[in-house]
């Protein structure tokens, strides 16, 4: 576990961003975000994911309309909500839909990326033949431009929101790229191509090569310490080429906001998915070029990856190098995402999770939900929506922890574990040795199935034939000492002294119950058949507190 932290705040305290990400079009319309925020309150969220378009703020060269804006801000106010904003400009899903029309009829001002040379739109044969074009990244008017458009915007939200401070982080476009090719093919991006790579960007990569994935890594420590992006870079030159222009793009726009309104910024991207550059969008700031990024745009303060994958987990672990804080402003809607969210505050100790399009949670998937859900994974919960009764349960719950979560943020006294990161086979039931407990009922992975708080720690036993269910989860906060907060489902907790000196422990009181406005509320005080096995057969809380002894 990294150092993390909650980047978001809240009057100056840590704000954990309990969030969700709103269908594209939506937040266009006040009168239809009514329905959509209330949506937000059922399922118990805090933050709202809504995007602001520069064709609607700069509808007209230099005529600025932040009416928008306004009621948006206005109508979080109302529930007592916040709002990241995510800035649609120059990029959005690695195209140029959201600029203004002035933009998109002007192309000798605003060149389109030419992915074939000569060709302002193309057909993407790799990319299921859909037809493409997209703002270029070597377009320096366009660049001027969609950062005037956005510096505006921070000024009139400084105006409206700093003492409010409704609005708690911006997203700098969204899903930056090229799709295609790897780089752009214009005669202007083929003659910056050929010249010397910033020797700057050269000695910054070749003394932060740990970090990198092995890909980039390789190329890197094997290319050249000086010249061309095909000398630097080799296998892996237009990409890094691509990224370093995008990411220097990205940089002008957000280092412009920033200056007039410091509002922590992020940057989300389409992940590779182990494709070639051009088929994901290239030059975004995915794992591989997350350094280059770094270098380049050092005004984003997060890198943020948009996750529809099944292997969720392998792409969080990827996004917490170099200490970046882990936010998920895209993720599914089926029913991983309650012990998900869970278990990213609780492990990854997340700044945000937020599933994207939650207006449609607990609704059957269209096609192509299906698609990027991963139903064709042979996993039932992949291909059920999330039962939005448990996921406004989780959500609710772990706002009202938030205080105490976010004290623990960066320390060992906040940890959880997953039934998806563990050994899907149990033992055999007729091979438990009774001696060992509950412990013994499944093969040991201390990795994934148990937190140690000091010398005291917890076995969570999760996919046994009495809980055959993959949407285990278990979330463990240390308040002292002795105490313990433990939010559970389908799991069994086996509590255990690891020290040798005090090897044995009793229960001193078990409670359920829940928080309200920060503090405990105790409820059934648990003792007998109840606190002899700690069991989750639904969502729930308890208060634990221990005595170890000789």
């Amino acid at each position: 576990m990294s150092s993390q932290r909650t980047i978001y705040t809240n009057n100056g305290k840590p704000w954990i961003a309990i969030a969700g990400e709103v269908h594209n079009s939506n937040s266009s319309d006040p009168a239809y975000m009514e329905g959509v925020w209330e949506q937000a309150q059922k399922l118990g969220m805090n933050t709202l994911l809504l995007p602001m378009s520069w064709e609607l703020v700069e509808p007209e060269e230099g005529r600025f309309e932040f009416g928008l804006t306004d009621k948006l801000v206005a109508q979080a106010r109302e529930r007592g909500m916040k709002i990241v904003f995510l800035w649609f400009g120059t990029w959005k899903n690695a195209g140029c839909m959201y600029a203004p029309e002035w933009v998109k009829k002007d192309l000798a001002r605003f060149p389109r990326a030419q992915v074939v040379k000569g060709k302002n739109k193309t057909t993407l044969e790799k990319f299921y033949g859909m037809s493409y074009t997209t703002l270029s990244y070597m377009g320096e008017e366009t660049n001027r431009a969609d950062t005037k458009a956005f510096t505006e915007w921070m000024k009139h939200l400084k105006e409206v929101d700093e003492k409010e401070h409704t609005v708690i982080g911006i997203q700098v476009e969204n899903e930056t790229g090229l799709q295609g090719e790897a780089r752009e093919h214009s005669d202007e991006a083929d003659a910056a191509f050929a010249e010397a790579v910033p020797q700057g960007l050269v000695d910054y990569l070749k003394a932060h090569t740990d970090s990198m994935e092995p890909e980039m890594k390789a190329a890197v420590e094997k290319g050249a310490s000086a010249g061309t992006w095909d000398e630097v870079f080799g296998p892996v030159a237009e990409e890094a080429f691509s990224a370093y222009k995008i990411a220097s793009y990205v940089e002008r726009v957000a280092a412009a906001g920033k200056a007039v309104y410091e509002l922590p910024m992020s940057v989300n991207c389409w992940l590779d998915k182990g494709d070639a550059a051009g088929i994901y969008p290239s030059g975004g700031p995915v794992a591989k070029v997350m350094e280059i990024w770094k270098y380049a745009a050092p005004s984003i303060d997060v890198f943020a990856p948009d996750i529809y994958v099944p292997y969720f987990h392998q792409i969080c672990d990827q996004y917490m190098k170099m200490d970046n804080p882990l936010v998920i402003p895209e993720t599914a809607v089926h029913s991983y995402a309650a012990p998900r969210m869970v278990y990213c505050v609780g492990h990854y100790h997340a700044a945000c999770f937020a599933p994207f399009g939650f207006e449609d949670m607990g609704q059957p998937f269209n096609a192509v939900q299906g698609y990027l859900f991963g139903m064709d994974v042979t996993d039932p919960l992949l291909q059920t929506p999330q039962d939005v009764e448990e996921y406004g349960w989780c959500a609710r719950t772990l706002h009202s922890m938030m205080d105490l979560l976010a004290s623990k943020y960066g320390t060992k006294d906040l940890q959880a574990v997953i039934s998806e990161k563990m050994d899907m086979t149990p033992m055999d039931m007729s091979a438990m040795d009774p001696a060992k407990g509950l412990a013994g009922m499944m093969k040991s992975n201390p990795e994934n199935d148990t937190m140690m708080f000091g010398t005291f720690g917890f076995k969570v036993i999760m996919n046994m034939p009495m809980i055959p269910r993959k949407d285990g989860v278990c979330l463990v906060v240390r308040e002292s000492e002795d105490t313990y907060y433990i939010l559970g489902n389908a799991c069994m907790i086996a509590p255990f002294s690891a020290d040798p000196a005090k090897p044995n422990y009793d229960i001193i009181s078990l409670e359920e119950g829940c928080f309200e406005n920060g503090e405990w509320k105790a409820g059934r005080r648990l003792n007998g058949d109840e606190s002899a096995r700690l069991t989750f057969d639904e969502y729930g809380i308890l208060k634990l507190k221990v005595f170890t002894y000789e």
